[in-house]
């Protein structure tokens, strides 16, 4: 049986098959994993369609290539020699994509876009061996003699493993036993961090972004989620952030401010019915953005149990394919870190990202009368194709608005 690279959504093209977790004459159960793949959305562990034993690879570890493709081929237990059903027409579909990851990070909003490739071609080495393009990126990288390296992969190839280790007992060898504190110390990068790279080029080289910034008086905001956070953790076992407030703000400013929920497509910008907004988490293992799905048919109570289940998924690296997907508007809560003023870059091919800032108390004047407010920063990266300063301006203006008609003694 064939296996393809299965599509994980619309907007993926490409993905990059990070490393094999199986090999050839391995045999594999339904829904064992078989590779790690990363695309521009999601990381995760492709499970085998059926159960099996392996009798190819044919796409090197660190590729990239369009999804559909067929990367790999099993011997189906009970089918004859010779038949080459492809996975998609299997008679037993499988019922879910794939697991993410758990040691791999996902790629945020400074970090999202298209796919990338492998960006090398080069002839085949004179000994008439083979190297993949990671290979042969890796190897010049650290300038290695592939010839040095006995391959371990299929028919003796050298994969990108194999390189790794020889580069790691190299280090082994050479580095004295005290630090000498001037030396550089180089990392390979892995293929979420390439894909991190290339995306947030793409995102910069092809987006004319501009930049705007108001600040909110969130001195009720905060007043009633005093009043009432204690109560609501102990009633929905969640906790009320600030975030959930102002995430309430921006879905209703984008129901009337829809060139903020919309993309660019050459000839024509579409805009988005569905508000679905990417929530940026900060965790151990990077910045993961899942999605809240139609965010504008809920409240702020509803807001924040979505915002404190879906932290607590993906810290806990539980976060599946469709929480990943179908994002429209990304909101980024930098001032989490301490931030009081950031400028995001676009998750492609979305229209804008909005940073909410770190919520200062200091001195603001009000009429004739200085007083002391709770005020925070909302900060729009926004595509200029789409929006203009006036459309950005009014959509930060709308959020600002709201933000600063909710009453301390409100009902959430």
């Amino acid at each position: 049986m064939k296996i393809e690279l299965p599509h994980v959504g619309e907007s993926v093209t490409e993905a990059i098959i990070d490393r094999w977790l199986k090999q050839v004459g391995d045999r594999v159960e339904k829904y064992e994993p078989l590779a790690e793949v990363v695309t521009d959305k999601v990381s995760m562990e492709m499970p085998s369609p059926v159960d099996g034993v392996v009798t190819s690879i044919l796409v090197d570890a660190g590729s990239t290539v369009p999804m559909g493709t067929v990367i790999a081929e099993i011997a189906v237990d009970g089918e004859e020699p010779g038949q080459t059903e492809v996975s998609s027409q299997a008679p037993r579909p499988m019922d879910r994509i794939g697991t993410l990851v758990k040691d791999v990070t996902n790629v945020g909003p400074t970090g999202s876009g298209g796919p990338i490739t492998t960006g090398i071609e080069s002839d085949e080495p004179s000994t008439g061996a083979r190297y993949s393009p990671a290979v042969l990126r890796l190897a010049e990288l650290h300038n290695i003699d592939l010839a040095q390296i006995k391959g371990t992969g299929i028919n003796g190839r050298v994969s990108r493993k194999d390189v790794q280790a020889f580069i790691e007992s190299q280090t082994t060898a050479t580095v004295p036993a005290s630090p000498v504190i001037d030396e550089d110390e180089r990392m390979p990068l892995t293929a979420v961090r390439r894909m991190i790279a290339e995306n947030m080029v793409r995102s910069t080289s092809e987006t004319p972004e501009a930049w705007l910034t108001m600040e909110v008086d969130m001195t009720s905001v905060m007043a009633l989620r005093e009043r009432v956070k204690d109560d609501f953790e102990r009633r929905q076992g969640a906790k009320l952030t600030p975030l959930a407030f102002a995430l309430k703000a921006v879905v209703e400013a984008l129901k009337t401010n829809r060139l903020a929920n919309s993309t660019w497509d050459g000839d024509a910008i579409v805009l988005k019915w569905r508000v679905n907004v990417g929530v940026a988490i900060a965790t151990q293992k990077g910045l993961l953005v899942p999605v809240i799905h139609n965010a504008d048919q809920l409240g702020v109570s509803d807001l924040a149990k979505n915002i404190d289940s879906l932290a607590n998924k993906a810290r806990q690296n539980k976060l599946d394919v469709s929480d990943m997907r179908g994002g429209t508007f990304t909101i980024n809560n930098t001032g989490s870190l301490g931030s009081v003023m950031g400028k995001g870059i676009i998750n492609h091919p979305q229209a804008a990202i909005l940073n909410t800032e770190s919520i200062v108390k200091r001195p603001v004047i009000i009429g004739d009368a200085i007083a002391i407010r709770s005020m925070m920063n909302i900060c729009l990266t926004f595509d200029h194709r789409i929006l203009d300063g006036a459309e950005a301006g009014a959509f930060v203006a709308d959020v600002k608005r709201r933000l600063e008609a909710v009453q301390p003694d409100a009902e959430i």
